[in-house]
This record gives C-alpha cells, structure tokens and sequence, in this order.
C-alpha cells in the first residue's frame, strides 16, 4: 500500500522542510506505522520513492499516490463515497456527505471492537451481513473467530477498503470475493438480502448487522429478512444489530424498541444493547 496523505500530514512534511530538517519521522498509513521521510526541495521521498509536494489539499480527504499524483480517496457512481480521516487515525466514510460510521466520541475501530466482544466470537463461525470498511470483521479476526463471511453490496466500498490501512488484508486486493492470509476471512460483493437465502440452516453461530439507515436500506429492517437471519442462526446464536437513534429528537421514534419487537416475532429474545439491539436466537 503506498502513501496516504492528509493535510495535517502534508503541513507537518512543509514545515519541517521550512525549518531547515531534512528528515522527517511520521505516518504515512493513518497512524498504523511510522516512517522516516527524506525531505527536498522539490517534495519528499520515502522507501527511494520520490513525491512532490501536494497543492491545494482539502480538509476532511484522505489522497493516495496513483502512479503520477495524489488523487482523492473517493468514487462517484450515482453518489459520492469517500473515505474520511479522522482524529483517532482510523478512517470513517461518507455517503454524499452521510457519516457511516462513529468517530465523534471514539474511534470506528474501538467501536467495533466493542460490538465484537459483546457477541462472543471466539472460536464460532460470524456473519458480518454488510461488510463496510471491514472493521467488524478485522476485530472478529483479531478475537479469534473460526471463520467469517463478510458480504458488501456496493463495490465503490470495497474500493475504499484497498486504499484503507485499517481495513483487512485481502488478496486479491480491493476485489471481493477475495479471502485473508489466514483464510478465516471471505469477503463477498454482494446483497445480503438475496445472498443470505442462498445459506444453510443453522450455519452460523454469531450475526454482525450494521445496515446503512433505515430511509435508505429499509429491506434490511423488515421482519422477512429478520426471519432469514434466524433461519441461519443456530439456536443460542448471538445477534448485534446496529440502529443508532435516528429522529429521536425531532419525532421521538424509538428505532431500537421497534427492532426489538420486530426480531421477537421473527424468534429472538432482543434488547437494547450499546447504539442497537443484541439478540438471542430462541
């Protein structure tokens, strides 16, 4: 994966070389690692790789090196889908301007970790029904799940996920389906609503859901697709469906009580749990 420029990262390598360094130590991988930078008149180098200084860099982007110039993290395909910095190092993303992801009080990938331990997937089989960035899966790895199949509808996100250092290692890069080193890990480009129909009964031990919101992805809230993921579901198997509170304040809707009584009918005990719902199949 090569550089990762932001425009806290490209002001710092500026300002070094305007102080007279030439050598900067810093992140070029979103905090995931640091680097020794060689710096010169003309721009910076790193691992003999020359690059040259950034114009006109924007707040809130991330840039990647495509060969002959920085270029924007982001894809246009009927909406604009970015990946986004943020102060904890690892990245968020945006939907035409719509945050997926947490990051105002924590970082995403501390809040997927906390999910992941809520289930308990050591040793089980998950599945991770929209994949995003990957962090649920990652932190599924990192706790020792037996295997995950991770699907993902939009491609332009799992475009995202090659460019992000926090993302799963997979080969074939950005592409799906591709698998991780250890092979516990499967990544599909598809819709979960048709695909989870093509699953065995019974096949899978734990259930990570973050669908994007409910105006957007209602299919993913409806009492049919609840009835699939129990379906799937061995009994006993853990659940964690991600709701936040979306028009809480303007309209007093209770999104995660509504989810609670729509998995009961389709056989779950369920509660409120964190920003969502964690249920249990009966």
């Amino acid at each position: 994966m090569g550089p990762l420029l932001t425009v806290e990262v490209h002001a710092a390598l500026r300002a070094a070389w305007a102080a007279g360094h030439t050598t900067l130590t810093c992140s070029l991988d979103l905090g995931r690692s640091e680097v020794e930078v060689g710096l010169e008149a003309g721009g910076w180098t790193r691992q003999g790789q020359r690059y040259p200084w950034a114009d006109q860099l924007r707040e809130r982007t991330l840039y990647y090196w495509d060969g002959t110039a920085f270029a924007k993290v982001e894809r246009w395909s009927g909406a604009l889908i970015k990946l986004v910095p943020t102060a904890w190092g690892t990245p968020t993303f945006e939907i035409d301007g719509i945050k997926m992801l947490p990051s105002a009080r924590v970082s995403p990938f501390e809040d997927a970790r906390t999910k992941v331990e809520l289930v308990r997937v050591r040793g089980k089989a998950v599945l991770d029904t929209c994949g995003g960035l990957g962090y649920f899966a990652a932190c599924c790895l990192e706790q020792g799940a037996a295997r995950i199949l991770s699907c993902e509808k939009n491609p332009d996100v799992i475009w995202l996920r090659g460019h992000n250092p926090w993302s799963p290692r997979l080969e074939p890069p950005a592409a799906a389906p591709a698998t991780d080193a250890s092979g516990r890990l499967t990544l599909l480009n598809t819709d979960i609503v048709q695909h989870i129909e093509t699953l065995a009964a019974a096949s899978v031990d734990v259930v990570l859901h973050d669908p994007p919101r409910f105006g957007i992805a209602g299919e993913l809230y409806s009492l049919a697709f609840y009835e699939q993921l129990a379906r799937v579901l061995r009994r006993g198997g853990r659940l964690f469906h991600y709701t936040g509170t979306p028009n809480k304040l303007t309209s007093g809707r209770n999104l995660p009580a509504e989810v609670s009584r729509r998995l009961t009918q389709a056989g779950f005990s369920a509660k409120p749990a964190l920003d969502g719902v964690l249920a249990t199949k009966d």
